[in-house]
Order: structure tokens, then sequence, then C-alpha cells
């Protein structure tokens, strides 16, 4: 399409021919029509491409995966309910009972919970390594049942960023994929593919709508993964699928296109964790701006990260973007036009003073969301991450005094004063 991320972001995964609707239209249909049986026969057995259900696919639908896929630079792609779908999806594809996974500690507590708890009742195992783990601790972590290494481009919400080069080169060592959930820095500014993750997911609920609007997710596949190469590990690619007539995903539509081709007709036949087309259409319209407003949320979190830093009430904050912060190296290698625009900070007086500070802010706004054009707050010990007990909360890089400051494209001004008339009476 382009090598220029705007131009994709507005024109990519679709082009309208002679008078066709300029904007993607929305196929608000569950069926579709067919002239025979025998036509709705090959589609079902996969011999020729089509809609039958929208269950499976959608055309709204696959025009703005296929604008996503642009983005990220991979091979194909496909959308589902929510970002927790997706990393379930991307997971379970290729993992299930009797099967390990490596994943780095510092993620989102919704997927930890995924991991660690929903797919271990459905026998599968995680060790959960840090993101700083030696190469000795990295390597350990690995079993002869590993399936997958998974992680966080930016962690939420501990902003640890992961090293996936790093990552990357010690999954294919041991024969398996590495998945990265890049919904913080969105491929407007990392793209994950290019340093050797083979599987790029999204909540796409975040930046990509960037309103609040929609709840969504998102698979990408490299492309870059040679299913064959290691056929023994990946039984469900490599060898015949009986509810399918006996066909082998990765010989019929190739390492570019078994990933996802497995992921719809298996995974979404039967979870059914389909976006809706008006979602879609919506998650689209975000898209379209998605370039313009990422500079502008990574102004607002670099101004409010260094603000905080410098407030005598502040014990702690992280922003990967900040001189100085852990990451910060890290950083600029992946990310060196921006990180994102969440910063976490801790208060000299603990939870009390978080609270106080919360309740305080006036322009910021406290919801369950982040990555969002509006300013907002959460306090993650007592909300996302309110499952975990404090060893885990560690683990994750979460202490009882963090507050997560998701900083949307308000006036940076506006933002920084809010801030300060808040802290006053922390």
């Amino acid at each position: 399409m382009s090598e220029h991320m705007g131009t994709t972001c507005v024109q990519g995964g679709y082009r309208p021919g002679d008078a066709e609707p300029r904007q993607i239209p929305i196929y608000q249909s569950t069926t579709w029509k067919y002239d025979t049986s025998e036509h709705m026969g090959k589609l079902f057995d996969l011999e020729e491409s089509g809609y039958f259900y929208t269950r499976l696919q959608n055309p709204t639908n696959d025009y703005v995966a296929a604008k996503i896929c642009e983005m990220e630079g991979g091979a194909a792609a496909m959308l589902t309910s929510s970002g927790q779908a997706a990393n379930f999806f991307a997971v379970f594809n290729i993992a299930g009972a009797g099967d390990h996974v490596v994943a780095s500690s510092a993620i989102y507590g919704g997927t930890y919970n995924l991991l660690a708890h929903t797919m271990h009742r459905m026998g599968l195992e995680c060790t959960f390594v840090s993101p700083d783990c030696s190469d000795e601790e990295l390597e350990a972590a690995f079993r002869p049942n590993t399936k997958c290494v998974f992680g966080e481009t930016i962690a939420n919400p501990a902003l640890a960023v992961l090293d996936i080069e790093r990552f990357a080169n010690e999954a294919h060592a041991h024969g398996v994929p590495l998945i990265v959930d890049n919904t913080f820095p969105t491929p407007v500014n990392c793209n994950p593919i290019k340093w050797g993750a083979n599987i790029v997911t999204h909540s796409t609920t975040k930046y990509m709508d960037g309103h609040g609007a929609c709840v969504g997710g998102c698979i990408v596949d490299a492309g870059t993964f040679d299913w064959m190469a290691h056929a023994d590990k990946f039984p469900g690619l490599t060898t015949p699928d009986e509810s399918y007539h006996g066909v082998v995903y990765a010989e019929k539509f190739g390492q570019g296109g078994a990933f996802i081709t497995k992921c719809t007709s298996q995974l979404m036949r039967d979870f059914g964790s389909i976006q809706s087309p008006q979602h879609a259409f919506i998650l689209n319209l975000g898209l379209e701006s998605l370039h313009v407003r990422m500079p502008q949320h990574c102004k607002n979190g670099q101004a409010a990260a260094e603000f905080l830093q410098a407030h005598p009430k502040i014990r702690f904050v992280r922003y990967p973007g900040l001189a100085g912060d852990q990451y910060y190296e890290l950083a600029q290698k992946y990310m060196p036009n921006g990180t994102c625009g969440v910063v976490s900070f801790g208060f000299e007086g603990g939870r009390a003073a978080a609270e106080q500070f919360m309740k305080s802010l006036k322009l910021a706004q406290i919801a369950t969301h982040v990555a969002d054009a509006r300013t907002c707050v959460l306090h993650p010990a007592n909300a996302t991450h309110r499952q975990m007990n404090d060893e885990e909360l560690v683990a994750c890089g979460i202490s009882p005094d963090m507050v997560r400051l998701s900083c949307g494209i308000e006036s940076t001004e506006d933002l920084l004063a809010d801030l300060e008339q808040a802290l006053a009476t922390a």
C-alpha cells in the first residue's frame, strides 16, 4: 500500500473501485445467500474463500483487519471481540492441554489471569519470567513441551519494555514463535515483527479506537514462522484436521496463511468471539486518525512524566520515554519516535494519598480504561489487578500507591494544571 504509516492508517485495507462506496460498507448481515448447496459446501470445506456466516468472517471486519495487517507489516490478520479474546486465541491456536508457555510476568492483569488460572484449568502450564531476567533464567524457563513465548511491548500498567529481539531469538532457538501484544505503542510507534515477533495482538479498544466507543481485538500473523520445520510441535497446523475433511493448514494455506485460517475456521467457529461489523466500522474511523493522535498522546505523557518526577509528593515515576527510566534505552531502540501516553507513578503518602489525588482531579476522569482521547486515571491494585495477591502484584511491578495516568489528547497546559491542583490536596 504505502511505506508511510499515515497513508496506511487512512487508506489501508480497502480501496473502492469505480462507483463503489468511499467509506467501508457495514455488512450488517448474519448470513449470505448462495444459488447452490454445492457452492456453499466448497466454502465449508475451505476449498473456496467467501462468506457464509458472520460468526466466522464478515467483509467489514476483513477490510479493517487488512488495514491493521498492513500497519504491522504482517501476512494475515483477523478481528476478535476483545483484546482478551485475541490473546486467548493467539495462544490457544497453538498451545492447549499438556502444553507449556513462557510469558513475561510484566503483563496486563487480565492476561496474567488468563494464562495463570483460566488456561491452567484447561491443562496448559505457564512459566512467568521477568522481562529483565538474565539469559540463563530465560533459557531455564523453556521445556520440551513449550509452544510459544508471550510478552507485551510496553506492559500495562508497569510500563516495562520487552526486549523483543532477545525474547524472539530465544523463542526461535527453541523452535517456537514469539507472540507480542503491541496495544500501547500501536504500529505507529513500534513494529514488533521487524524485531522478530511472529504474531502480534492488540486490544483495539485502546488507542486504535481511541474514543472509548467499542471493545475489540486483533491478531496479526507475520507469516515468518515455519510451522512445517517444527511439525512435531504444532500438529494442529501440520497434521490433518478431520473437522475439515483432513485439511493440513500449513500445507494448504502456506506459512503466511495457516495460522489465521486455523484460528478463524476452528476457534472462531467454536468460541464465536467475533467483533461486530458496527464495531469494526467505528474502529476504522479511529484508525484513520491514529497517526495524528499518537504524537499528542506521547507529548502529554512525556510532559506529565517530567512534571511528576519533579514533584516532592511523588515517590516514583515510570515512563519509558523519561531519561533515566529503567527502560529508556530499550524504548529508544524499539520506539525512537515515542512510546505511549500512559504514565505510572506512586505517592510518598501511600495508598491514601493516591486515593485523595484521584478524587481531586477535574479534567482527568476515573475510569476502567486506558489509551483514550480523554485523560483518565485508575488505581490498578484496587481495580484491574484486584484479583492478584501482593506477591503477584509485585511480580507485575505494581504497588498499592501506584496510579496509572492515561494522558489523552487535550491541551498539555490544561492537563498539567489539573495534576498540579490535585496534588495540592494529596
